[in-house]
Parts: structure tokens; sequence; C-alpha cells
């Protein structure tokens, strides 16, 4: 039987509208992964990117001093003591899936502090693990000259194509020592509380945190973790003169990512004098707002808030003398 046009019209419309409402629906209420991302994607489409509210300057930086920028997410511009380091770069508008058109995934709030090409020559990429907002491949080929890597166990072949050379893989208790034109850092990995497969499905990779020893002064770098007893046991291996902590990314997250009071816990438990607080204000990677995680870190300090490093992207705390 042929249906008249105008009646096949109407019905293709009304199925349409019923698909488009259950979509809706779908997307409204859903929890999973598809959901959140979807209505992330959405949201994200047609806000602007605002500039760092500092712009560093490391040509100004001492290199008789422990020095530590904030560039945005987790990645920080480290001078100690002359020698610099860059922790997981990650400077594109996104960070996710690279489908040679550009990048899906979460869009920054803020921009990078400071672009690739404005940064010193780097000595040393550290790198956490192979999560796509701590492992950016794009960022990482934009990066000038030959800096040393190390990077978390079986992880090197990601960075195949990146032009690092022979990035080293450190596991947890692992260490090494790095030979720079300013001497020697100590480079030494440690266990956090996190997970490490690139994709949901993929290979079992490690994931680390380090400490960095120097001119006898000691940083640590946590990468991501969630929260956990195992920062106690650094204690005897500091003190550290700052403990770079992630604050952000725990609602609903919280197994994966630890509070502003628990990284804040897990720094005093280390022994740390001041925390600099990393993975938050960049990417909304979950549902607590944008602003939370530092308005906590900054209440539980209100006693002591020069304990606190910096407190916006681009910013840049000098530790002080011993």
């Amino acid at each position: 039987m042929q249906v008249p046009r105008r009646r096949f019209l109407n019905r293709a419309l009304a199925g349409l509208a019923g698909a488009g409402t259950l979509g809706a629906a779908w997307l409204g209420t859903s929890k999973g992964p598809a959901g959140r991302l979807t209505r992330l994607l959405l949201a994200d489409a047609q806000r602007d990117i605002t500039p760092a509210p500092f712009t560093p300057d490391p040509t100004r930086w001492s290199d008789n001093a422990l020095t530590i920028c904030w560039l945005g997410h987790a990645t920080t511009l480290i001078n100690f003591y002359g020698v610099h380091i860059l922790t997981d770069p990650v400077f594109g508008r996104r960070v996710g899936v690279g489908l040679g058109f550009g990048t899906i995934g979460p869009k920054r709030f803020v921009a990078p502090a400071l672009t690739p090409s404005a940064l010193p020559p780097i000595d040393l990429v550290l790198l956490s693990h192979a999560h796509l907002d701590h492992m950016d491949l794009a960022s990482l080929r934009q990066l000038g000259g030959v800096p040393h890597t190390i990077t978390a166990k079986a992880t090197s072949d990601v960075l195949a194509g990146t032009g690092l050379e022979r990035p080293g893989e450190l596991r947890w208790g692992e260490q090494t020592t790095l030979r720079t034109a300013r001497g020697t850092m100590q480079i030494e990995a440690f266990e956090v509380k996190h997970w490490g497969q690139r994709w949901p499905r993929g290979i079992q990779r490690g994931y680390n945190g380090y400490i960095l020893r120097r001119e006898g002064r000691s940083l640590l770098f946590g990468g991501d973790t969630a929260q956990t007893s195992l920062f106690t046991g650094l204690r005897a291996r500091g003190p550290f003169a700052a403990a770079i902590m992630p604050i952000g990314a725990y609602q609903p997250w919280i197994r994966s990512h630890c509070t502003p009071e628990q990284a804040l816990s897990m720094a005093n438990a280390a022994g740390a004098t001041h925390i600099v607080p990393i993975h938050h204000q960049t990417f909304r990677l979950s549902d607590e707002p944008m602003r939370e995680p530092i308005e906590r870190l900054q209440e539980a300090l209100q006693r002591e808030p020069v304990r606190l490093g910096l407190r916006e992207i681009g910013e840049t705390f000098v530790c002080p003398p011993v």
C-alpha cells in the first residue's frame, strides 16, 4: 500500500521527534562514559578558552634555586638548580583521542601558561603514566631539543614517533641518575594508588610518583593518585622542599583521584614543607565545580597558608632556601 507523501513525512518527523526525545532523555540521565562525554563535548563546543592568569618568564629564574611553575593540569616547569624539568606535558586545546583532523575529548578552560616554543631547553621530561591527559603525544612531539625522558614501566612503546630518544622506564623503587651539563640529579619512582591502561581494555601499564634529588634538596611529584598510606613510607627519604600533588577529578572518581584534603594529608605524611597543587582548573574531567579543589585546599591550609606554593595557572613558586 502506498502511503501519501504528507502522511509519510508526518510519520517520519514524528519518528525523529520520538528518537530525539529518547536521545535527549538518555543524554540527560546517562551516567555511563558515553553519556558523560557527549554532554561534555556539547557543553564545550561554543566555550572560549581563557588566557592563563599569569605568564611566567623562565629566563629570569635563578639557577641557584628550586623554582616550580604550574603551566596547567599536571604540567609543571621546574628549574632545579639549573636543571629544567617538564612534568606530564599537555599543551593542546583538548585532551583525548587524536583522529588526524583533531582531538576528541575535554576542552581546556584555561590556556597553558607557556607554549612549547616559549620553554627553555628541557633536560628531563618526567611522565607519570600513559593516560591521555598525562602522556599527550601531540604535545610531546612539539618539544624541542633531545631531552632525557623518564616514564613508568611498560609505557615507552607509546612514545614511538614523538622524537623522544630512548625513554627510560622506572618501576616502583627503582632509581637512576640524570647527568647534565649543570650536574647530576637522582630520580626515584615510587608507588601511588591509580591505574595505568591507556585504553579501558588495554594492557596493564605502570603509574609512578617520583622523587627528585639534587644539591642536597628533594622534591616530590605525586603524579596522579587516590588517597593511600604509601606516602607515609616516603618520609624517611625526605625531607621534601615541596610536594607537587593532584587535587582534582575526585567526584565521582574518588577511587582514582584524591580530594584536596587527602592530597594535603599525603604531603604531610611524606614530610613535605610546601604543597604545589596541580590537576585542577584546566579540564573538566569530573563533576565537582572547577574552583572547588583550590578553595577546599585553601580552607584546609587556613592556619598555615604559607605552605601553599601557588593557586593559579602560570604562578611561580620559589622554594625558600634551607
